[in-house]
């Protein structure tokens, strides 16, 4: 089979290891295989190729669709006919950078091995000094993970569930404590100890609606992590039922929640939000229909808030009010009092949202019973 048609089938394969809940297009384009068009830091959509070195899986993951026990095709491409195909792409302006993976096809530290092959290839062979994002496998050596590290820009190791409990729902052949939660404090501790080792840092993703964790679970977990692993972000996949899995009859997760798992995920990376302050229902949910941000900003007996005294913790707890608009509030208050709500909209404040939630020289904008 030529390394085009191969392509064709790992990259889409990949295609299900998605880090967003909008609903993409699962096949890519015959001719130009693996183009995937991830968000950067400004919100900028920045084409990657996005290929699995190998379909070949050893794993038993319910939902996934190189499940071991699932009868398909099985694939691979090795180290130089993947780093010959991405410098085509590359070279010919089609994508900015590499994001690789692999099932595990044999043995864990053989596919660590030609992940990192691929980065070394790349950067020694070739002189290729643009983004790489490796995928760590579970269960990876630290001897493997450290070597991933030096040749990449970003490293990644999905956890896929919240918790040990979570993870034995979706398979039987990880170890959550050794293979997952282990790897992850090795990839923080090397990162420390060299920081020009995947300078981008590490990430995570899980998979939402596969197994029995709760929205509270998930979000918990996540808030620790970036706490003791220095975790950079979060990523989460809707679960969507595969034919021949033995969760093809499961039913598909709603794509809202993974939209709202991502709003209250910003709220704990970026605004600092403690879990305890987002509102769950009784079965440990967050609401599909209204913001996270507005639902806790209900349950704070700080509101409304003056927007000439307020602190920054107050003020980014304002829906309708970011961390950049609340510097500039801060900011702009130390040589002038605000007086009209309109002089907060040319910052950038969303004031539809905000005004049931503030005061402006002890005036209250709007009251709450109108929003």
């Amino acid at each position: 089979m030529s390394t085009l048609k191969k392509m064709q089938v790992l990259s889409d394969s990949a295609q299900y290891d998605l880090c967003d809940y909008v609903n993409h297009n699962k096949t890519s384009d015959a001719n130009l295989p693996g183009i995937y068009h991830a968000t950067g830091a400004n919100g900028c959509k920045v084409p990657l190729f996005k290929v699995l070195m190998s379909n070949k899986c050893v794993n038993d993951c319910k939902y996934c669709i190189n499940q071991s026990k699932r009868n398909f095709s099985r694939l691979s491409l090795n180290p130089e006919e993947l780093a010959t195909a991405f410098l085509n792409y590359y070279n010919n302006n089609y994508v900015n950078g590499l994001f690789l993976s692999s099932a595990i096809a044999n043995d864990i530290d053989d596919t660590m091995e030609n992940l990192v092959e691929v980065a070394r290839i790349l950067r020694k062979d070739h002189g290729y000094d643009d983004y790489i994002h490796l995928k760590v496998i579970p269960g990876a050596s630290y001897d493997s993970i450290k070597r991933a590290m030096s040749l990449s820009d970003r490293v990644s190791l999905n956890i896929e569930a919240a918790s040990s409990d979570g993870l034995s729902e979706i398979s039987s052949t990880k170890d959550y404590s050794k293979d997952i939660m282990r790897r992850l404090k090795w990839i923080s501790s090397i990162g420390k100890r060299n920081p020009n080792f995947a300078r981008a840092g590490q990430t995570t993703q899980l998979i939402i609606g596969a197994n029995n964790d709760s929205d509270f679970d998930v979000l918990s977990q996540i808030k620790t992590l970036y706490k003791k692993v220095n975790l950079k972000r979060s990523y989460f996949s809707s679960f969507s039922p595969v034919e021949g899995t033995e969760f093809e009859k499961k039913e598909e997760s709603d794509k809202k929640r993974s939209a709202q798992l991502y709003h209250a995920d910003a709220l704990i990376n970026s605004y600092n939000f403690d879990v305890n302050e987002l509102v769950f229902n009784e079965e440990g949910l967050l609401s599909l229909d209204e913001d996270p941000k507005y639902l806790a900003a209900l349950e704070k007996d700080i509101f409304p808030l003056e927007i000439n005294l307020a602190n920054y913790h107050d003020l980014i707890r304002v829906p309708g009010i970011g961390t950049i608009s609340a510097k500039k509030i801060i900011a702009i208050r130390k040589k002038k009092a605000f007086q009209k709500i309109e002089e907060l909209k040319t910052l950038g404040v969303v004031v539809k949202r905000a005004e049931p939630f503030i005061k402006l020289e002890g005036s209250y904008q709007t009251a709450l019973d109108t929003y």
